[in-house]
Parts: C-alpha cells; structure tokens; sequence
C-alpha cells in the first residue's frame, strides 16, 4: 500500500436511512478520525428519529459476497460488527471473521435507542457462541449485557461480574458500558486480568442516538491507527463525549450524536 493509504476499517453492519446510527454513524466516525472506511450491509432499516418502522435483511450469500469482495482485495486492519438481525447472518460474518487476521470489535446490538428490536431472539445464541469467541473487544451496555449472560447490573459493583461472564464467552476483552447506571457514568474494561476504567461526565443532551454504533467504529478506527486495545477504548470515549455534547436535534424525536464535532 501507498504512503498516503491510510489505515482501512470495515464495518459490516445495518444501514440508518436517519443517518444517526449504523453504517451511517460508523463510516462518519472512520472519516472523522482518518481512517478509511469501507462497508458490508446486512441489513436496511426504515428509521428516522422517532424509531424503527421496519427492517430487512439481505440474503447471507450477498452478505458473504460483500466480505469476500472487500478482504480479499482491499483487506483491513480493523473490523466492526453491528446489527447483524438473525441467526445465519451471524453465523455467516462469524466465518468470515474467524479466517481474518485483523482485530475484531463487536457491538453486540439487540435494540435501537428507541427500545425496537433488532436482533431475532433466535439469534441470541448464535452471537455468543459463534461471533463473540471471534471478538477482540465486546461492548454491550447494560440491557445486551443481561441478554447474553442473565445477569442484571444494577450499580458499579456489578459491573466486573458481567464482564467476566461476557469474557466467559470468547472475546480477549469486555467493555460494559455502565451509562445507564445512576450517577457518574462509567465504563468496565477487562481482559480477566487488567482492569480499567473509563468515567466521564453525565451531558445533558438528549440527543444520543448512534451513541454505540459511534463508539465500537472509534475502537475499531484507534485500533487500525496501532493503538492497543486500553488506549483505543480511552481515545475513542474521549470522541464519543464530544460528539455526545454537542449531538443535535433532528426530525421530532431523537437527535444524533455529531461525528463532525472536532471540525465545527
């Protein structure tokens, strides 16, 4: 490759017709913090700022046409997975995945910011035992923490205990990301062995959609960049609160995070 390549990041992962979240959010993170950008659609989502009104998955050999088609000829040195819907797309990534050498970042999404579901409950299994071992970093929030591993984070304390149930299932690290926990917000990252932890302050700005899609793309970009995996996970919370601070308001409902906020 070039000099002037920059590092390349691949996303595969559910398209927002809103813009806010989705391969949308993650190719804006990408071009935001220099990497490039590339993209494998499994699923179309009708979306906007009140909700999901519908989605549709693309057929597996298209999914698996797309992988092919980037890795084999362009390559990357970072991967990040988003909503992948149903059990033979996760299924289909997940072989891909594992016969790539590049770290892998799994945002393991089961709903939108709006509560719609976007992973079938069939699904759920698959994820954990075909795409997590596959993973480098796994970042769920709270709600996809319970859903993998039954356990229900209910203050800071429980937050190591979820991660290495979440370790339990493959992935060389865990970020549980414990923003919806009462007061300082905070996030747990483990790999059963280092622990850290990432606080930053509560912004009241209600406009936070996209919030995780935005931050697994940032890992993966600060990954592709030759960070390691504490150094990404910090530089990439550092992005994500100033693109939460300054989210704006869109449409009636809820507004996006701005990926642009460090050149306005």
């Amino acid at each position: 490759m070039s000099s002037l390549t920059p590092p390349r990041v691949l996303t595969v992962a559910g398209s927002d017709s809103g813009g806010g979240a989705g391969i949308q959010a993650d190719l804006k993170t990408m071009l935001a913090l220099g990497v490039h950008g590339m993209s494998v659609i499994a699923a179309v989502t009708a979306q906007n700022s009140l909700g999901v009104q519908g989605y549709w998955e693309l057929p597996p050999e298209a999914v698996r046409a797309q992988l092919d088609s980037v890795l084999g000829d362009i390559g990357a040195q970072a991967i990040k997975t988003g909503m992948l819907a149903s059990p033979v797309l996760v299924e289909t990534v997940a072989a891909a995945l594992a016969a790539y050498d590049a770290p892998v970042v799994v945002d393991p999404v089961g709903v939108s910011k709006h509560g719609d579901s976007l992973l079938a409950p069939e699904a759920v299994d698959t994820l954990r035992t075909r795409l997590l071992p596959v993973a480098t970093v796994v970042t769920p929030n709270l709600w996809e923490v319970e859903q993998l591993t039954s356990i229900k984070v209910e203050d800071e304390r429980d937050l190591r205990r979820a991660a290495d149930a979440v370790l339990a299932l493959g992935p060389r690290w865990a970020l549980v990301k414990g923003g919806h926990l009462p007061g300082e917000p905070v996030d747990l990252l483990t790999d059963g062995e280092r622990e850290h932890r990432f606080r930053a302050e509560r912004l009241d700005n209600r406009h936070t959609h996209g919030t995780g899609c935005t931050l697994a793309s940032a890992i993966a970009s600060y990954l592709a960049l030759g960070q390691d995996v504490p150094e990404a996970v910090g530089s990439a919370k550092r992005y994500v609160t100033g693109a939460i601070g300054l989210g704006f308001p869109l449409g009636s409902g809820i507004g996006p995070v701005d990926h642009a906020w460090q050149w306005r």
